[in-house]
Parts: structure tokens; C-alpha cells; sequence
């Protein structure tokens, strides 16, 4: 190999090996039976069951809201559209400890939003719903941004034809559109479950750090490295990481096979 061809393949090689560096370095942290018993703890399990749920909840209510807000991006033009699609990204660079501040201010009960959701019984804050919650918060911003490219992508000639044939707006946008837009919305969808999945800075200022009850998976990294069981939190960290590679996996096999249907 030449001394060029080296240099070129060489900050590729020095970025794999740093990231499989630390991930092998957890891996091997513990011995084999120790990390065997952490992985089965009660705490590990629930931490993954909670997570896996919690995020999954928060999926749902982020295409809830993300995907007719991407549609309207994507097919109108208003005034102050730039900002608000500004204040939608603001999300995804405002780290998420201070919008776990901002919420909790929002929603504390001396507040017209909290008073009025304690009034309807609802309680957010330090809940597994507050955990719901900011896992929304964070995964809706991803989720709008990718959804409104894949919707602009889609001829808006399908959707007319549809409206002058009788369809109502909402079965177009259905019937139509999403299922068009269906693939790279797919990958939207992985990309917010993933981010939702790895959530923690918002998760703990507006649901706490509770064990057993608002324990997501980052969150019982933090706890158990705070209280010294490195066991639990390197069985934690690596249930994070594989279930991560995993779904950033699926999305790229997702954007591949939609590339390939385009070409």
C-alpha cells in the first residue's frame, strides 16, 4: 500500500478503532460470569423493558404530531415559515438538560399548564409519563426535519389527482402520500425511536433519577455508576449500545433500499 493510499484510509481506521476500542473496553471490563449475572439483574431487565417501552410510547406521539407538522412544511407557504422551522431544529441543538429545564418550569404545578393538568389528574413530572414526555420532546424535532425532506421529495402531482377524483385531504394524505413517502419516512421513524432510546438529559430533569420506576437505560448508567455498581452500569451501557447499532443498522439498510427503489 502506498504512503498515500495509507493517509487516505487512515482517519477512517483511527475513527472504527477508537469507537471499537471503548466498546471492547466495556465488554471486557468485567469478567464473563460478572457480566452475565449484571446482564440478567432485575434492574438491568427493567431498565431495558421501560426503555424499550417508554420509547416506544414516545414514537408513537412523535408521528402523532411530526408528521402532518412535516406535511405542512413540506407542501405550504406562509409567512415566517423559515422561523418556525428554525424554532422546530431548536431541539436538536439545545442540549437536552436545558429543555428538561425548560419543561419542568413549564409544567410545575404553579403553573397554568401544570395546575391544569393536576386538576385532570395527569401528573408528568418524576413519572414514567414525564419520561414519555422527553423522549417526545427530543425525538419529535429529529422526526419533523426527516419527515418534511421525505414528504417534499414526493410528487405533489399524486396527491391532486387523488383530491380530484373525491378523496378527502385527510385519506390523501394517507392513502397516498405517507405510503409514497413510506421508506424514508421508515427511516425517520428509526432515527427518532434511536434518539428517543438514548434520551437522558431531558428524562432527568423533568422525571428524576428514581430506580425501578423512571430507570431508562441511560438513566441506570448514571445511577450505578454514581453509587459504584460499574457492573450494572456496563451491562446497561452495552444493552444501550447493542440495541443503538442495531437501529441505526435498520436505518441504514432502510436508506439503501430506498435509494435503490429511486434509482
Amino acid at each position: 500500500m502506498s504512503l498515500l493510499a495509507a493517509l487516505r484510509w487512515a482517519p477512517l481506521l483511527l475513527l472504527c478503532g477508537v469507537i471499537l476500542g471503548a466498546i471492547g473496553a466495556l465488554a471486557l471490563e468485567l469478567p464473563r460470569t460478572a457480566l452475565a449475572e449484571a446482564l440478567g439483574s432485575p434492574e438491568t431487565l427493567f431498565a431495558l423493558g421501560f426503555s424499550l417501552r417508554t420509547s416506544l410510547a414516545a414514537l408513537g406521539l412523535a408521528l402523532l404530531l411530526s408528521l402532518p407538522a412535516a406535511h405542512l412544511l413540506a407542501r405550504r407557504r406562509f409567512p415566517g415559515r423559515a422561523a418556525v422551522e428554525t424554532l422546530l431544529d431548536l431541539p436538536m441543538v439545545t442540549p437536552p438538560l436545558v429543555a428538561g429545564i425548560g419543561l419542568l418550569f413549564l409544567l410545575r404545578r404553579d403553573g397554568l399548564p401544570g395546575s391544569l393538568l393536576a386538576q385532570a389528574g395527569i401528573e408528568l413530572l418524576f413519572s414514567p409519563a414525564g419520561v414519555v414526555l422527553a423522549q417526545t420532546y427530543i425525538a419529535a424535532s429529529v422526526l419533523v426535519r426527516a419527515a418534511r425532506a421525505a414528504f417534499g421529495a414526493v410528487d405533489p402531482g399524486y396527491a391532486e389527482t387523488a383530491a380530484t377524483l373525491g378523496l378527502p385531504p385527510v385519506w390523501v394524505f394517507l392513502l397516498v402520500e405517507v405510503p409514497m413517502a413510506g421508506r424514508a419516512l421508515l427511516a425517520a421513524a428509526i432515527l427518532g425511536w434511536s434518539r428517543a432510546l438514548g434520551e437522558f438529559g431531558a428524562t432527568l430533569m423533568l422525571a428524576g433519577a428514581t430506580r425501578m420506576q423512571t430507570e431508562t437505560l441511560p438513566m441506570a448508567v448514571y445511577l450505578n455508576i454514581a453509587s459504584g455498581r460499574t457492573d450494572i452500569a456496563i451491562a446497561c451501557a452495552l444493552l444501550l449500545l447493542g440495541t443503538a447499532f442495531a437501529l441505526l443498522l435498520a436505518l441504514r439498510l432502510a436508506t439503501a433500499e430506498a435509494g435503490a427503489c429511486r434509482s
